[in-house]
């Protein structure tokens, strides 16, 4: 399998810019942001998620490498940050190394609640109660930013108890989460029915789903849209291993595989913030540069899209 660091190979251009400074990056265009719809508070179109690679880290305990990305993507423009307790170590240690920079108040924390399991079930009011105020302690900021259901999980008792939060002034947004196409039917109808002000969503250039149903409707309610999964795990980077991020990309400012799939992501008009998870400050300066410069635009989306779709899956 490659990794992304053998896709980066491929391409000169990224390896020379991944080796300006951040002092470079920051004096190049301002970091593209985006609008909270019910707020109108603006954040970057780039963040940093915990699962996978980020959550290795942090299960190992390194909170020096937790922290050293921290510091890429807030030097670098950045501030959204996404996390659950699911997620193995990585609320912990993420609290621990952003408290260690002096950076809490700089960083957009995104949590999430779930004690119903993904498997369903129903959710124990005061085990959802404790766990939140256990994300409270880790993070070290009151209020926390926002938090989600996690996949939909027992919407009644744990959505809930987020909008007391939320009446309470202890969260500033609220909102649930879905990486499941089974769950999509449940979350349009919760959609149309709850105050969101956001929901968490898989997309990708090759995972187009959200489109037809849910970023419409975003968009009529108001609701902003955290993208998950924008490299679809591992999957886009098995698709265009031996490959070179095409000319044409540059166009918009895409010079590695990284920054295609995140422009592409976040080029979507429904989209507030992308939040690829990784645990290489390099890979972290390579996502901010696709926060930068423009977004490619309708045509140049369908192209991004052919293109992929060509390759061999």
């Amino acid at each position: 399998m490659p990794t992304r660091r053998e896709c980066l190979a491929l391409t000169a251009n990224t390896c020379a810019a991944l080796a300006l400074s951040p002092r470079w990056l920051r004096a190049q265009d301002s970091v593209i942001t985006r609008p909270i719809p019910s707020s109108g508070q603006e954040i970057p179109i780039v963040g940093l998620g915990s699962s996978a690679t980020f959550g290795d880290i942090a299960g190992q305990g390194d909170v020096e490498a937790v922290r050293a990305v921290f510091a890429a993507m807030l030097e670098n423009g950045g501030t959204v940050f996404d996390t659950a307790p699911g997620y193995g170590a990585s609320e912990e240690v993420a609290g621990k190394a952003v408290q260690e920079l002096g950076a809490s108040d700089r960083v957009f924390w995104a949590t999430k609640l779930n004690v119903a399991g993904f498997g369903g079930g129903s959710a124990d009011p005061a085990r959802a109660r404790a766990q939140v105020e256990t994300s409270f302690t880790r993070l070290g900021r009151e209020p926390i930013d926002l938090i989600q259901v996690h996949n939909v999980a027992d919407m009644p008792t744990q959505f809930g108890i987020l909008k007391e939060l939320k009446e309470q002034g202890r969260v500033r947004y609220i909102g649930t989460t879905s990486t499941f196409k089974r769950q999509y039917d449940a979350l349009e109808a919760l959609m149309r029915t709850e105050p969101f002000d956001f929901i968490g969503i898989d997309y990708a250039v090759d995972n187009l789903s959200a489109e037809e149903k849910l970023f419409p409707l975003a968009q009529e309610r108001g609701i902003a849209v955290m993208v998950y999964m924008p490299f679809g795990r591992t999957r886009l980077w098995d698709r265009v291993a031996g490959h070179a991020v095409p000319d044409w990309a540059a166009e918009f400012g895409a010079t590695s595989w990284a920054q295609f799939f995140l422009k592409f992501a976040a080029s979507h008009p429904a989209v507030t913030v992308v939040t690829p998870a990784t645990s290489k400050p390099e890979h972290m300066l390579d996502n901010m540069v696709a926060a930068r410069g423009r977004l490619p635009d309708e045509a140049e989306r369908r192209r991004m899209v052919e293109f992929i779709e060509a390759l061999p899956s």
